[in-house]
């Protein structure tokens, strides 16, 4: 299909509706907080010439059109969704369909990759922790590969788009085409799903030092940690989720804009996505496991507290009778006149009570269940 060609769809009804989650992932990324939940638009583009990828800052349509007249593939990045007449405006000289842009624009939208005809739509969240590693936050990231075209869509970047991609880029010699751009797309997915795999191991630690504490000395607050991290990962699973058969449907249809490196590397990401939907699975077993574990501590400690109370209530409950009895002032009582009657019956307490707690001793009563072992 030649450059300037418009891209045919051919797309199944509903395909490419918005989906809008009832609520975002999770909270704002600090660059969005500074700019009141959107952050302004900014534009640039990589442009593969034939001595080498350049990176462009673009201001105007008409700079993407002099991109569009040099005939060489295109990655343009768009950097902040605040302005959606702006990024209409820009993308008009790609041809890009304008079906294609809600679910791309419209935020928070639901994890997705569709194949539809000649586009490859991916929308993903970039995801990571706040100040407080309990918190989470939450950034939309799209991605749409057309003929000669790739354009990513970023909600919240810091600073340069992709940096690490950027530099590496910067340093390549020679000239670039269509399949350059497939690469880049499954690198940047990649990417983008790499960076849950140290959050989820981040969690694993924060979970084995609470399933510790929990046993040895629990506390409301553990528990209360640990609904958070549950939280986090069913935040993470319902990320993941939905990739799984939307990659083997992707595989399935044999996409014609992804060459044999590209799907080789997405059949390489639906095995990544297996293996985190699968760790996010474990990691919500053991909140489940500390959660069970900190019943039972409690419960432990439960029963530890009527034990005592038990064994307080069956060494005084004699005591109580012999002293309720001699507590009775009838007349013709003749222990009232004994001499040594208070010393012995004193005398006969005391030992009552030791041959009590001798008994209970040996039964193993006195044992404290609760101590860490």
């Amino acid at each position: 299909m030649a450059a300037g060609s418009p891209t045919v769809l051919r797309s199944t009804p509903g395909a490419l509706s918005s989906r809008l989650l009832e609520e975002r992932p999770a909270n704002l990324p600090g660059q969005l907080f500074v700019h009141g939940g959107r952050q302004p638009s900014r534009f640039c583009a990589v442009l593969f010439e034939p001595q080498g990828p350049r990176l462009l800052q673009l201001e105007t349509p008409a700079c993407v059109q002099r991109l569009v007249g040099s005939g060489q593939p295109i990655w343009l990045r768009v950097m902040g969704l605040s302005d959606g007449d702006r990024i209409r405006a820009m993308l008009e000289p790609l041809e890009v369909p304008p079906v294609l842009l809600p679910p791309t624009l419209e935020v928070p939208q639901r994890p997705r990759v569709d194949c539809l005809g000649d586009a490859l739509l991916v929308v993903l969240h970039r995801l990571g922790f706040a100040r407080d590693p309990l918190h989470l936050l939450s950034a939309q990231v799209g991605f749409l590969l057309l003929p000669h075209r790739l354009i990513t869509f970023e909600e919240a970047p810091s600073g340069e788009a992709f940096p690490q991609l950027t530099e590496w880029l910067a340093q390549q010699r020679g000239c670039g085409d269509d399949h350059d751009l497939d690469d880049i797309l499954h690198y940047l997915v990649d990417e983008v799903l790499d960076a849950l795999f140290p959050m989820l191991e981040h969690i694993s630690n924060r979970l084995d030092d609470l399933e510790e504490a929990v046993l040895r000395d629990p506390r409301p607050g553990q528990l209360s940690r640990a609904f958070s991290h549950r939280s986090n990962l069913r935040t993470i699973r319902s990320q993941v989720w939905p990739l799984r058969h939307q990659i083997r449907v992707l595989l399935r249809q044999r996409q014609q804009l992804l060459g044999p490196e590209a799907l080789s590397g997405f059949q390489d990401m639906g095995e990544l996505v297996e293996l985190l939907f699968d760790s996010t699975e474990l990691l919500r077993h053991q909140c489940d496991a500390i959660t069970q574990a900190y019943a039972a501590s409690v419960g432990n400690r439960m029963n530890q507290v009527m034990k005592t109370l038990a064994i307080l209530t069956s060494i005084f409950a004699p005591l109580t009778f012999i002293a309720g009895i001699y507590g009775m002032n009838f007349e013709h009582m003749p222990e009232l006149r004994w001499r040594y009657g208070y010393a012995l019956v004193v005398l006969i307490m005391l030992i009552v009570a030791l041959l009590q707690a001798w008994l209970l001793a040996r039964r193993g009563w006195f044992e404290d269940w609760t101590t860490p072992r």
